[in-house]
Order: structure tokens, then C-alpha cells, then sequence
């Protein structure tokens, strides 16, 4: 084995030895080094935690900035009702809106027109006078005897407004609306009858004062007319007109009925400034 047989060198049988050693050396490397790269790579696999699948991004949902579900179960919105009941029973008295029962009476003496077509005033009137009938009240408020328990509505607790629509045609009766508004927290009566809230309607002019009619010349219902007022409610009382003249003390008026024109309106009560409106009868 030390000493090569054979026709060539000796050295050249070395060489050839060297290269087959090192080519077995270096095939049993490759070996080894694939046998520790798959057992290695098992191993890691199976270390990891839940596998070695990548973990799924989570997309964050809408931030606090988006929208809010805010109405309850049912489609109703708690403010909407509130809203809506407050508006269906309550008006302004300022502009001249005529939405039911409740309103809120301005405080100004000057007449003026709202947008529906109503002409208003702050202040109480009522009552039927020749001519003129009464009918009461509203479902805030109800008609109570004279001598009812319930006390009497002191001035400053009780807010009036007068209210009528800017104009009528021929043949409609126009209307008078009284509206009472108790501010206090208890409820009371007040006298809205003819004679103690008058209404007076007069042609519209400087120099001209004759009054056309009143609620108290002439009234079929003379005495105190009564309504409950409850805390912090409105009624309103309506008296119609016919455009009939009248006369103090229910003597004879003059003959016809007011021809067309600008009429003003106005209110007196107790402890209460005088309130107008005005109106307009229209030819045709």
C-alpha cells in the first residue's frame, strides 16, 4: 500500500489517492449537512407555537368618529316625540302661529302679522257681545262654575293674547281668539266672560274711532265666564263675530254690516295693557 506497483511513478499513484479521499470527504459532508438540515428544520417547524402559517392581520373597525346609532328600538326618537308634542299644543303669540290650544302670547301692544296669515296682539279677551258668540276653552283647559274652589288667576301669573287671521273673504265670519296662559305652578281660573275681557272691533284710522262693535254692548251671555287654567298651560277662547254693528246697552244699532275694509282689534281686561290686532274684509 506504501509503495505503488505499477509502470507509472510512484507520486502520480499518491496524487490519485489524495483526490479520491477527498472526494469521499467531501460527499460525506454533503451528506451530513443534508441530514442536519432536515432534522433541524423539522424541529423548528414543530417548535413553533400554532404552526408556522403567518398570523392574519386584524383590520381595526370604524374609529369613535364614525356614525352613532342613537334611536331606540322601534324607529322612535324619544326627542322627536317630546318635540312633536310640544309644537302640536303650543304657538307664539309674536308670530302670530295658530297651532291648538297651547301658546305663547307676546308681550307688546303692537299689532302684527305672522306668516300663516294671522294678525296678533299680547293680551286677554273674550266673551260673546251682540253679534257675537262665544265658545270655549281647549283641552288644556275646561269651563268651571263661578264658585269653584280653585282660586282666582293673579295678573302676573296670567299671560293674554289676542289673535285673529290677517283677512277674510265676504263670506266668512271672522274670529276672535283669546288665549290665557297661566305661568304659575298651580292652576287657576280666570273670568274670560264679555264684560270682563271686551273686545271692541273699530274702523282702522287715525281719525276714526267709532266703534263698529263690542263684546260688551249687548251680550246673550252677560256674566262671568270661567275657565280653568292649569299650571304652566294655555287655553284659548274663540269668539265669532257676524259683522253685525251693535250698540251700548243693547239699543238699536245702526243698519248693515261693516263693509269691506281695515278693522282694528283691540283687547281690555283688568290689570292688563291693551292689546291689538288688525284685520282686513275683503270686498270679494
Amino acid at each position: 500500500m506504501r509503495n505503488p506497483v505499477g509502470p507509472l511513478p510512484s507520486s502520480i499513484y499518491w496524487r490519485r489517492r489524495a483526490v479520491a479521499g477527498l472526494l469521499v470527504a467531501l460527499l460525506a459532508a454533503l451528506i451530513a449537512w443534508a441530514v442536519t438540515s432536515v432534522n433541524g428544520g423539522g424541529t423548528k417547524d414543530d417548535g413553533k407555537p400554532g404552526g408556522s402559517d403567518p398570523v392574519e392581520s386584524i383590520t381595526p373597525g370604524p374609529g369613535s368618529s364614525g356614525p352613532k346609532i342613537t334611536q331606540r328600538p322601534g324607529g322612535r326618537d324619544e326627542s322627536e316625540d317630546s318635540e312633536g308634542a310640544e309644537n302640536s299644543g303650543g304657538s307664539d303669540g309674536s308670530n302670530g302661529d295658530t297651532s291648538g290650544a297651547g301658546s305663547e302670547g307676546g308681550s307688546g301692544s303692537d299689532t302684527g302679522s305672522g306668516s300663516d296669515g294671522t294678525s296678533t296682539g299680547g293680551a286677554d279677551t273674550a266673551g260673546a257681545g251682540g253679534g257675537g258668540t262665544g265658545s270655549g276653552g281647549s283641552a288644556a283647559g275646561r269651563q268651571v262654575p263661578a264658585d269653584s274652589p280653585l282660586p282666582e288667576c293673579k295678573p302676573g301669573a296670567l299671560e293674554l293674547t289676542l289673535r285673529t287671521k290677517v283677512s277674510y273673504g265676504p263670506d266668512d265670519r271672522p274670529k276672535f281668539e283669546i288665549l290665557a296662559r297661566n305661568t304659575s305652578s298651580a292652576a287657576c281660573k280666570t273670568d274670560l266672560g264679555p264684560k270682563n275681557v271686551v273686545l271692541t272691533v273699530t274702523e282702522a284710522g287715525e281719525d276714526n274711532d267709532d266703534v263698529i262693535w263690542s263684546s260688551k254692548d249687548c251680550p246673550a251671555a252677560p256674566g262671568p265666564l270661567f275657565f280653568q287654567v292649569p299650571a304652566g298651560a294655555t287655553i284659548v277662547h274663540t269668539v265669532d263675530w257676524n259683522r253685525a254693528r251693535s250698540a251700548p246697552n243693547c239699543a238699536t244699532p245702526p243698519p248693515g254690516k261693516a263693509a269691506p275694509g281695515t278693522y282694528l282689534l283691540e283687547a281690555k281686561a283688568p290689570d292688563t295693557p291693551l292689546r291689538r290686532a288688525s284685520f282686513v274684509l275683503k270686498k270679494d
